[in-house]
């Protein structure tokens, strides 16, 4: 699922009386409010865990309640496109829940108006291995603001089908092998094909080819402040790849992003998609597939591989778990999100078909074929930049609109890099 941040306005307003409060108290350090034992915590969670896994928030709930006799957990639910209009409503007044549901891509600018208590990252099991993608969404200064919770990864997709019929038998495993065969793809199928169907607008993927020459987004400097990187020669490299990729192979509409990939690759005129791993299955489901059915049977999931010959760096979504500043009970709130993220709980979160918070459960997932594909994407991955000003950022579109025009032909890759570093390094230190 994709989570865009919030807006600015609504973050601002939902920390008007978070200021006063402060947030250097530290989740099983501190102590709870004034000194009292909290009969009750409060855990707000998404209906994933209340459709998918209610089971294994049940088994928190008791393991914190055999630590705390008489303790109640009570829990509310919330869809991802509800919950943050009523949490900042509620982080404005004195009745925050305990524990609150982040998409990963959520956190920033909480941490930032310090609305989350910082955690000692020690308290939970496997921290030391935590996936670098979640791990960093839940970091601001070096300090940790939330734990991760579960995550998902993108991978390519392709027809296998279409693919034998161009004489490609099977996946590729070097960048080389997969432009070779997307080559043969493609003068099989001719120019109104897309033997990879790459929306230009989907920053994701342009910056895990960045991420890849060994570029990033922005770079944090000794003094703490952020200065945009992408016209350095490591992220022109990267932007190149991508951009060739999509002149040889995307034949589609070059001004649009990815929220209906699913659905475009369900209408049969594309080999390969890269992109969440859902999006394949979501193609494939009856609904969407246009093709008379042949998606389901001959779909192919893999590890994307990169220029630089190694497996390509992907960006990784996820949830993490907060604990408000304004929360009456943090240490419990603490306790609750060990009990759900320790090895048990994410064992059950794996065996829902999500992938772990660590790399030590994952391991075991890269030998399994069914698993492989997602967990070995996972294990590489990257973050956007922590800084102050991202959310303005992404608010701006300033990476849409560059790789647009770099895919369109309006500017260079060096022009549009240029003028991208410029409009980031004009915000992305101002809170």
């Amino acid at each position: 699922m994709k989570r865009q941040l919030i807006a600015a306005v609504g973050v601002a307003a939902m920390v008007v009386g978070v200021a006063a409060c402060g947030s250097d108290a530290k989740g099983g350090k501190t102590g709870d409010s004034a000194g009292k034992s909290p009969k009750s915590i409060t855990v707000w969670l998404t209906v994933d865990a209340q459709n998918n896994w209610p089971e294994l928030v049940k088994a928190a709930d008791d393991a914190l309640v055999a630590k705390h006799p008489g303790l109640t957990v009570k829990h509310e639910y919330y869809a991802w496109t509800d919950k943050n209009t009523k949490l900042d409503a509620v982080l404005a007044t004195d009745k925050a829940p305990d524990v609150v549901e982040m998409g990963n891509t959520e956190m920033l600018p909480y941490m930032i108006k310090g609305a989350f208590a910082e955690l000692d990252a020690s308290k939970f099991e496997n921290s030391g291995a935590w996936l670098d993608g979640l791990k960093l969404s839940a970091t601001y200064q070096d300090k940790t603001y939330g734990v991760p919770y579960y995550a998902g990864s993108r991978v390519a997709t392709w027809r296998k089908d279409v693919a034998a019929a161009a004489g490609v038998k099977d996946v590729p495993k070097t960048y080389a092998d997969l432009t070779a065969d997307l080559d043969r793809i493609q003068k099989k199928n001719g120019d109104k094909f897309s033997a990879w169907y790459q929306p230009s607008r989907d920053w994701y993927a342009a910056m895990s080819f960045v991420a890849d020459a060994g570029g990033a987004i922005a770079k944090r400097g000794s003094d703490g402040t952020w200065k945009s990187s992408l016209s350095e020669p490591a992220a022109v490299q990267g932007l190149k790849a991508w951009k060739d990729a999509l002149g040889k192979y995307m034949h589609g509409d070059l001004t649009k992003d990815e929220a209906d990939r699913y659905i475009v690759y369900g209408q049969g005129k594309s080999a390969m998609i890269y992109g969440a791993s859902w999006e394949g299955g979501a193609a494939a489901d009856p609904k969407q597939d246009k093709t008379g059915g042949k998606l389901k049977d001959n779909l192919v999931s893999f590890v994307m591989p990169g220029p630089s010959g190694k497996a390509l760096p992907t960006f990784l979504g996820g949830s993490d778990l907060a604990v408000p500043v304004k929360s009456q009970a943090k240490d419990l709130a603490s306790e609750w999100i060990a009990a759900f993220t320790g090895t048990k709980g994410e064992e059950g979160l794996i065996g829902k078909g999500n992938l772990p918070n660590n790399k030590t459960q994952l391991a075991p997932l890269k030998a399994d074929p069914k698993t492989e594909a997602t967990a070995t994407a996972a294990e590489i991955s990257w973050f956007v930049p922590t800084a102050p000003g991202w959310l303005q950022v992404e608010k701006q579109q300033v990476l849409q609109n560059a790789l647009q025009d770099i895919a369109t032909g309006k500017k260079s890759v060096e022009d549009a890099a240029k003028a991208a570093d410029t409009a980031i390094d004009q915000v992305i230190n101002n809170a």
